[in-house]
C-alpha cells in the first residue's frame, strides 16, 4: 500500500495549511436530497453476483436461500435504498423467462460481454426480489431492450407485479410467489448507444416511448420509467429523449410521460479506455488526473440539466445517474472480463465529490447508481474467492459517514477561499463541500482533494443555533492505502477531534487527503 506521496505532517502549521470558508444558512432548506442517489448496481458480471451476492443454498459460507449473509448485513447497515439489476449489457442479453422456474431446469447462455463466460441462470427474478426484500431495498429493474421484445417486457411486468389470475401472475404463483411483488424503478434498455443495440438517438427515443407503453401500470403498482441515456457529454442524446415528450411546459401538474426520467454514465479514470491505469501504486499526477475527470460530473449535471430545462421547465422528468464510478485496470491474475478492482482512499475521495455535485443537483437527479456494489469496478464490498472473508472499501464507508443526507433538504454551501490546481489545463478546486438538513438535524460533507497540504474550513453558520457537533475523518497516510483481509480497518472513519468553536459557528481542521463529515444538533 505504498505510494510516492510522502505522507502529510503529523501538525498542521502555518506554511503546510489553508483556510477556507463555508458559508451555510441553515434556515434556507433547498430541495430534497432523495436517498435513492445513494443507490447500487449488481450486473452479472465476474462475481458480482456469483461469489458476491449468491452463494448458493448448499454453500458453506452463512447464507438465506443461497443469499450471501454477511453482504446483505453490511448492505443493511448503509440502508441500501434501492438495487439496479441485471444489467448493464448483460441486460440487454437476459430473456427473463430463462431465470424463473427450477434451478435445475433452467436454460444456460452464454455471457458474452463479460469474460465469455457460460450463465446458468440460477440467479434470477425470484432469487433477485428475495435479495431486495432482505436488503429492505427497492428494485430496479433493467430491461431489455436490445435483444428482447416488447411483449417480453411487457410479460415480465405483468409476471411481478400483477395481483389476479392473469397468465403471467399464474405462471409466478407455479413458480412460487403467491403475491405480486412491488417495483417502482423500471429501465428501458441499457446504453443503447453501444452494448445495448447500437442505436442512433432517434431511433431509440421511439423506442423508448413504445416500451414505455407497454410497460403497464398493474393494480397499485406504479412505474418510474428511466430511459436509456447518454454517455457521459452526448448532449444530442439527452435532446432526442427532450423531443420525444409531449408538450411538458403546457401543464404544470401534468405528469411526465409515457417515461419520466432519462439516465446518464459516466466514468471516471486516470488514462484512457486502452489504458485506464492502475488502482494501486499511481503518481501524484494520476491522482490530481482522476480528481480532475470526477470533477467532470458537475459540468455534466449542469450540461444536461440545462438541456432538459429547454424542454422540461417546471422539472418533471428525472436524470438517473444509474452507472458512474472509477474503472481501473483489473488486478494483475484476475480475468479481464469480470473487472475486478482494489478499492483506495482515491476511489473514495472520488465518492465524495460525485455524491457533493448529486446533493448540487438535488432538483434534477433524483437517483444515482455506483457501479458495483460487490467485487467490480468501485465496489462497496470486496469478497475473497478462495477464504470468503468480506472486507469494506473506503468508498463503502463514504457512503455510511454520508446516511445523515438521505432524504433531507440540501443546504447551499458557499465557499470562499478555494485554492486550486490546474489539471489538463483546468482548474480543479481543492475542496469539495455539501451540506442538508433534516427537522433538527444538518451534515456537513467535506473533501480536501490536496494530497499534502492539510485545510482549516471554517463553517460560517447562520439562520439557526448549533446546540452540538459530532465529527468524523477519513483519510490515510498513504494515497492508495486500502482494506484487506489481514487488514480491515486501514481505510476507516474514525472519530474527529479537529473541531472548535469559532466566532462565526465551527472551525474544522480537514487534513490532506481526507473526507470529514460533521453532524450539527439545531434548533
Amino acid at each position: 500500500m505504498s505510494t510516492s506521496v510522502p505522507p502529510p505532517a503529523s501538525a498542521a502549521s502555518p506554511e503546510s495549511t489553508t483556510t477556507t470558508t463555508a458559508v451555510i444558512d441553515l434556515d434556507l432548506p433547498g430541495p430534497r436530497i432523495s436517498r435513492h442517489v445513494y443507490g447500487h448496481f449488481a450486473e452479472h458480471l465476474g462475481r458480482c453476483i456469483y461469489g458476491g451476492f449468491w452463494v448458493g443454498e448448499d454453500s458453506d459460507v452463512p447464507n438465506v436461500r443461497g443469499i450471501r449473509s454477511d453482504v446483505v448485513d453490511a448492505l443493511r447497515a448503509l440502508q441500501i435504498p434501492n438495487l439496479r439489476w441485471p444489467g448493464g449489457c448483460f441486460a440487454d442479453d437476459y430473456h427473463w423467462r430463462d431465470g424463473i422456474g427450477p434451478r435445475d431446469q433452467r436454460p444456460r447462455m452464454v455471457n458474452s460481454h463479460w469474460g465469455d463466460v457460460v450463465e446458468d441462470n440460477s440467479f434470477g427474478t425470484h432469487e433477485f426480489m428475495d435479495l431486495c426484500e432482505l436488503l429492505g431495498a427497492e428494485p430496479y429493474v433493467s430491461g431489455n431492450v436490445g435483444s428482447g421484445s416488447v411483449a417480453e417486457m411487457s410479460d415480465w411486468v405483468e409476471y411481478l407485479t400483477r395481483a389476479d389470475d392473469s397468465p403471467m401472475a399464474a405462471l409466478r404463483r407455479a413458480n412460487g410467489r403467491d403475491e405480486p411483488w412491488r417495483v417502482p424503478f423500471w429501465g428501458l434498455g441499457n446504453e443503447a448507444w453501444g452494448c445495448g443495440g447500437n442505436l442512433r438517438a432517434e431511433q431509440f427515443a421511439s423506442l423508448a416511448r413504445q416500451y414505455a407503453t407497454y410497460s403497464r401500470n398493474h393494480g397499485g403498482n406504479i412505474l418510474y420509467r428511466i430511459a436509456a441515456g447518454a454517455d457521459s457529454g452526448d448532449l444530442h442524446w439527452t435532446e432526442a429523449l427532450m423531443r420525444s415528450f409531449d408538450d411538458l411546459a403546457a401543464d404544470p401538474a401534468a405528469p411526465a410521460g409515457p417515461f419520466q426520467a432519462v439516465s446518464l454514465h459516466y466514468y471516471t479514470m486516470s488514462g484512457s479506455w486502452g489504458d485506464k491505469g492502475d488502482a494501486t501504486g499511481f503518481s501524484t499526477d494520476e491522482w490530481y488526473t482522476t480528481m480532475a475527470r470526477a470533477h467532470r460530473m458537475e459540468e455534466l449535471l449542469t450540461r444536461h440539466s440545462t438541456v432538459m430545462d429547454r424542454y422540461d421547465p417546471h422539472r418533471k422528468v428525472g436524470l438517473v445517474v444509474d452507472e458512474w464510478g472509477t474503472w481501473w485496470n483489473v488486478e494483475k491474475g484476475t480475468n479481464p472480463g469480470f473487472l475486478y478492482q482494489q478499492n483506495t482512499l482515491r476511489d473514495a475521495l472520488v465518492a465524495s465529490t460525485h455524491l457533493d455535485a448529486f446533493h448540487r443537483h438535488a432538483e434534477r437527479v433524483v437517483m444515482a447508481n455506483i457501479a458495483q456494489t460487490v467485487n467490480v469496478l468501485q465496489a462497496m464490498i470486496l469478497t475473497d474467492p478462495d477464504t470468503g472473508a468480506l472486507v469494506l472499501t473506503p468508498t463503502y464507508h463514504v457512503f455510511a459517514m454520508n446516511a445523515g443526507h438521505h432524504d433531507a433538504a440540501a443546504l447551499a454551501v458557499h465557499l470562499r477561499g478555494v485554492q486550486t490546481r490546474v489539471v489538463d489545463g483546468a482548474e480543479l478546486p481543492l475542496v469539495s463541500a455539501s451540506a442538508s438538513v433534516k427537522d433538527d438535524a444538518a451534515l456537513v460533507s467535506l473533501s480536501n482533494l490536496d494530497t499534502e497540504t492539510d485545510r482549516t474550513v471554517v463553517l460560517d453558520l447562520r439562520g439557526r443555533d448549533v446546540v452540538g457537533h459530532d465529527a468524523r475523518v477519513l483519510t490515510a497516510s498513504a494515497l492508495d492505502a486500502h482494506n484487506t483481509p489481514q487488514q480491515r480497518d486501514a481505510v476507516a472513519p474514525r472519530p474527529h477531534a479537529g473541531v472548535r468553536p469559532h466566532a462565526r459557528g465551527l472551525e474544522v481542521d480537514v487534513p490532506a487527503h481526507s473526507y470529514v463529515t460533521v453532524s450539527l444538533g439545531l434548533r
